[in-house]
């Protein structure tokens, strides 16, 4: 027990998963060293925030992030995309493959890591690349400390294929040697293409024929596919961006089979709908897409979040120059929008104030859910004393406006511009580091690359 901290939070009222209590928190040396009940720490520190009124939650971990760099920063980078974070509340990403080098050997992963030390505002996890000519560097890549991996099965941004099956098993075998986890975009290639020819055929150009081109049978089919093959092999797999509630019973038909597969959902895909299309365009343009309200998946995500099958929120953070996005034309204009700096006041207002989730069931979701898939947890995702100082600061009562050009990323053409909130982040710290106090970047970059406790 220290008597001198770096930071102490007072007078806040903590959330996690599974409690709501009153605490102070202190941190020495970017660890949590004490939590005790409000006046009781009997510790002195470098730094206070006096967190009243406000609820202190793990920090928020989004674990979907394309910050483009290397090769794409003229779509944003590492400094952009964590300024971003922070504002948001965020204070861990993980970060995709798909940059220029990709992420699938030792030298684009230690090239990464040095570009994002260098930037970031954020703590970081790498995910590695599966494809067809990377699987003898997969355990080398593991070496380096990526937390996972990723492999595309549909069309996506750098237009990287799916190996062949022969290769994707084994790569598998490969990955499940590590004991680390791989994560699918898991969208059927051929069924999608095959239905944007027959539209495209048919001079189809309404917003909604890019949701008709890519069905819910193409996502299932895919999970059905690499549950398959998790299960012979052996390998802990991932479902990113899960749209569909097809998707999600497949995933549990699969962990009934005793797959361990963990899978995520996005605050697009719970609490916008197809519809909104007609309005929103090519804004609202992502891979998969934004499902039909009729057919009831957003509810049916959000009970999953709420009840854990659906094991973690994350954006799909997925920035694109105005000229690239906003095209017109829903077959050219390109697919994604930035997230990071969003999410947390678009749950907090659309689920937590509405009463349809609780603070605690958004705590597991954003904190321990991704930290635990990735194998960062408790380092990460945790207020336990030994674990990292992360914090997000949040004030319920909190109302503003999510408007395009307020926000940090490099590019921020978002569907989201114009709608009201409740309830936002007032302070981002990263290992005891305050790096931002309402709405203001205060703190300096210095984010460390964080590892999986298996490697």
């Amino acid at each position: 027990m220290t008597d001198h901290a770096d930071l102490i939070v007072r007078n806040g009222t903590v959330v996690t998963s599974t409690a709501t209590f009153p605490a102070d928190l202190a941190v020495k040396d970017g660890k949590f060293v004490a939590i005790a009940a409000p006046g009781e720490l009997g510790l002195t520190a470098k730094e206070e925030y006096d967190a009243s009124g406000k609820h202190v939650v793990p920090g928020v971990i989004d674990g979907h992030v394309h910050f483009r760099e290397p090769g794409f920063e003229y779509k944003e980078d590492w400094r952009t995309g964590s300024t971003a974070a922070v504002m948001g509340g965020v204070t861990t990403v993980i970060d995709m493959p798909n940059t220029n080098p990709k992420t699938d050997t030792v030298a684009g992963v230690e090239l990464k890591k040095k570009l994002a030390e260098e930037k970031s505002y954020v703590d970081f996890g790498i995910i590695g690349l599966l494809v067809q000519d990377s699987v003898p560097a997969l355990k080398s890549i593991a070496e380096a400390g990526v937390v996972g991996y990723k492999c595309f099965l549909g069309e996506t941004i750098g237009k990287i294929p799916a190996p062949d099956d022969g290769m994707m098993l084994d790569g598998l075998k490969e990955i499940a040697e590590t004991g680390l986890r791989i994560g699918f975009h898991a969208e059927n290639n051929e069924i999608m293409q095959h239905l944007i020819r027959k539209f495209k055929a048919a001079g189809r150009t309404d917003p909604q024929a890019h949701v008709d081109s890519r069905p819910a049978l193409a996502e299932v089919e895919s999970i059905q596919r690499m549950g398959l093959y998790a299960k012979h092999i052996g390998t802990k797999i991932h479902i990113f961006h899960l749209s569909s509630r097809e998707g999600l019973d497949m995933i549990e038909e699969w962990r009934a089979k005793g797959v361990d597969v963990t899978c995520e959902t996005g605050g697009h895909y719970v609490f916008l709908k197809a519809e909104e299309m007609d309005t929103l365009g090519v804004r609202l343009r992502m891979n998969p897409p934004v499902r039909y309200g009729s057919e009831g998946h957003g509810d049916y995500l959000l009970a999953g979040l709420n009840d854990g099958r659906v094991n973690m929120i994350a954006t799909d953070h997925s920035p694109h120059t105005a000229e690239e996005k906003l095209t017109g034309d829903i077959w050219t204009a390109i697919s994604g929008f930035p997230g990071v700096e969003t999410s947390v006041r678009f749950f907090l207002t659309n689920g937590v104030h509405t009463g349809r989730m609780t603070l605690q069931q958004f705590v597991r979701a954003t904190s321990e859910g991704p930290a635990r898939t990735w194998d960062i947890y408790p380092q990460k995702g945790a207020i336990a004393l030994g674990s990292d100082g992360d914090l997000t600061i949040i004030d319920l009562d909190k109302e503003g406006v999510i408007r395009d050009d307020d926000l940090h990323s490099k590019n921020h053409v978002t569907p989201f511009d114009g709608r009201a909130t409740k309830g936002a982040p007032v302070a981002t710290i990263v290992r005891g580091r305050i790096v931002m106090r309402d709405g203001e970047l205060v703190g300096k970059s210095g984010g460390r690359m964080v590892r999986p406790r298996v490697s």
